[in-house]
């Protein structure tokens, strides 16, 4: 029995080592299945952080992106902030790495960089932050909840033409103090303006930045803003001790400068690479020259930089309204450059961004301190500079972009028209006998607009030319009203009411309709150019469609003069009575026009009418029995009409 039972104790011996190595395997795989178990745990608890009811919570994931520590993520497209989570959504979907509050490295795929725009769904986003979301539109007029999401150090693409980088400036002999005046402007949008500066100017080049606070009631722009600055070495604060407006906080900053060149820049910018150069070049060869950047716009809802070619750069102009225009520039200044890199001569400019020589700006007479908050110095400046001896340029391998905004957000004095009152101050000065036409806009209702005494003796100190050379040596494409064969309002000889439609670049394409005649001008002046444009400066009537558009409300529209006639040719049709008389062997041909009140549209072969409820302007057969197509124009000139 013994005997049987050895070869089993032997077999049972070896296999207990066996057994415990095979216990050992499998606790070490329990323990990696355990560990494994354990990240899952600690994913899932990141996950709770961003459950239903923590808001609180929600927005604290944000705040990384909000204090600019980009997360590192790939190609982000827009945010969501749904209830149950927090996701960077991607253009096409990839792995997403939470925000580190620890990693402050900017990351060039983070909100916003390289200028792309960055969508937010508001209609996923939390209570709370859908409220930040609205109060970010309500308060800047631009989407400050997205810009808070952004670097304000974001990265832009170099968006020069590949020749102006190639450009070789000489060694600098002049410096610049920036000159950026705000009111009660978003944190994140203000220190990504100085920001953008400081990261893309040359430190030899920049002498300071001066931020002028124009009586600021924000929080964030007071004690915040000072202590940040501190550390910027070059940035300096100074403080408005009552809302001033632009035009005299400018000259506060102006009066601060220690550089050679006065850069004006506004608060809502982004400075590009190589940006600061192209101004200051000009400058440094002839101090009398006037420099403006490319104006590139940043979306004011995704703030996304779009820039064109150089082949596209635009250049200033001007209205009857005295409102700013842009438009191309004429071949006859392409020509006066040997290359299309090198600067281009503009009647006038936007005003908010542009280089000048500190002692020219002095000599010139700075700005007109009568004028309140802004609106008309763009043109006083761009009239003043070129019409007493200097030249207004645009640089095209200088960009600076800018968010244009829809509104203003800001406060304005109450009862006050100020872009009127300037607009007259620069009238009275500058315009000569053209100052008629701005003054027909408004039935010659100048109200008060102050003392303007100075500025007319300024003008004489300095010898100024007279704006009639200014139409004919920098800007004879501009459109005189005195030129034209009818004018004033074109009132339906049934009815009371008149063609109406605002003519400026945002009303463009829009059709004009039938409105209460008020004798106002307004948007209720309309020219016939000798031409047969019914126009308002570079807004005019335009019929694209045809017979099968006849007796259709709202077809007629306003579009950008092109000068080929066609669509916007039209007719003021007349009939002639001709007497001949023959008198000591002449003969003498008197013509008497008589109108048949008729506007004909001679490609259509329409006539423009009203229509039955006298809201609409529509094209219909043209038919002298029908009052209803039947209008009352002046027929002589503005400047036989108009008061001295």
């Amino acid at each position: 029995m013994s005997i049987h039972i050895r070869p089993y104790l032997f077999r049972f011996t070896l296999l207990i080592p066996i057994v415990w190595l095979l216990i050992i395997l499998i606790l070490l795989q329990s323990n990696k299945t355990s560990t494994k178990s354990s990240d899952n745990i600690q994913a899932k608890d990141y996950n709770s952080n961003h459950r239903p009811g923590r808001d609180a919570d929600k927005a604290d994931t944000l705040a990384p992106l909000r204090n600019n520590l980009a997360p590192t993520i790939d190609k982000p497209a827009h945010v969501e902030l749904s209830s149950e989570s927090v996701r960077v959504i991607h253009e096409k979907p990839e792995q997403v790495v939470p925000p580190q509050l620890e990693n402050a490295k900017q990351s060039l795929n983070g909100p916003g960089e390289m200028g792309k725009a960055f969508v937010v769904d508001k209609d996923k986003l939390t209570p709370e932050e859908r409220r930040k979301y609205d109060e970010g539109f309500q308060n800047n007029a631009f989407n400050g909840y997205v810009s808070d999401l952004i670097s304000i150090h974001r990265s832009l693409p170099d968006v020069r033409d590949p020749g102006c980088r190639k450009i070789d400036y000489k060694a600098p002999r002049v410096t610049a103090s920036i000159v950026i005046c705000f009111h009660n402007e978003a944190w994140s949008v203000l220190l990504r303006s100085v920001h953008s500066v400081i990261d893309r100017t040359s430190s030899d080049l920049l002498k300071e930045i001066i931020l002028v606070d124009d009586f600021s009631d924000m929080e964030h722009l007071k004690k915040p803003l000072d202590d940040y600055v501190k550390v910027l070495g070059k940035v300096f604060i100074i403080r408005q001790p009552k809302r001033e407006g632009l035009i005299r906080s400018r000259l506060a900053g102006a009066a601060a400068v220690k550089g050679d060149v006065i850069v004006f820049l506004d608060s809502h910018i982004e400075a590009t690479e190589g940006w600061l150069e192209p101004l200051i070049d000009p400058i440094s060869a002839n101090r009398t020259t006037v420099v403006t950047p490319v104006i590139d716009i940043i979306d004011d809802s995704t703030f996304k930089f779009n820039y064109g070619a150089v082949s596209s750069v635009s250049v200033g102009g001007f209205d009857w309204n005295l409102q700013f225009t842009w438009h191309g520039a004429p071949e006859r200044d392409r020509k006066r450059r040997k290359h299309e890199l090198e600067p281009i001569r503009s009647p006038t400019m936007a005003g908010g961004l542009f280089a000048i020589s500190r002692i020219y700006f002095e000599e010139l007479g700075t700005y007109d301190a009568g004028m309140d908050i802004w609106g008309g110095e763009n043109l006083e400046m761009s009239f003043r500079i070129w019409m007493c001896g200097g030249t207004l340029v645009t640089a095209p391998c200088s960009h600076v972009g800018h968010i244009f905004r829809k509104r203003s957000p800001y406060k304005w004095l109450t009862g006050v028209n100020v872009v009127k009152k300037n607009s007259i101050r620069v009238a009275e000065v500058w315009l000569d006998e053209y100052k008629k036409f701005y003054y027909e806009r408004f039935n010659y209702d100048l109200g008060e607009y102050g003392d303007v005494s100075s500025r007319k003796l300024l003008r004489k100190n300095l010898q100024c030319k007279s704006f009639k050379w200014f139409l004919t040596e920098v800007y004879p494409e501009q459109f005189i009203p005195s030129d034209a064969v009818a004018s004033g309002e074109i009132r339906n000889v049934l009815a009371g009411f008149c063609v109406d439609g605002g003519t400026n670049h945002h009303d463009h394409h829009k059709p004009v309709i039938g409105y209460p005649c008020h004798s106002q001008g307004g948007n209720q002046l309309f020219l016939l150019s000798e031409l047969g444009e019914i126009r308002r400066d570079d807004g005019c009537l335009d019929y694209p469609g045809g017979i099968n558009d006849a007796n259709k409300d709202d077809k007629v529209i306003v579009y950008p003069y092109h000068g080929l006639k066609e669509n916007q040719l039209w007719q003021y049709k007349e009939v002639y009575i001709m007497l001949i008389i023959t008198l000591l062997n002449k003969t003498y041909e008197i013509i008497f026009p008589f109108e048949n009140n008729q506007i004909y549209h001679p490609i259509s072969n329409l006539c423009m009418s009203l229509s039955d409820d006298s809201k609409h302007i529509r094209m219909s057969q043209c038919d002298e029995n029908n009052q209803r197509s039947k209008w009352s124009w002046k027929r002589k000139p503005l400047n036989e009409t108009s008061k001295a």
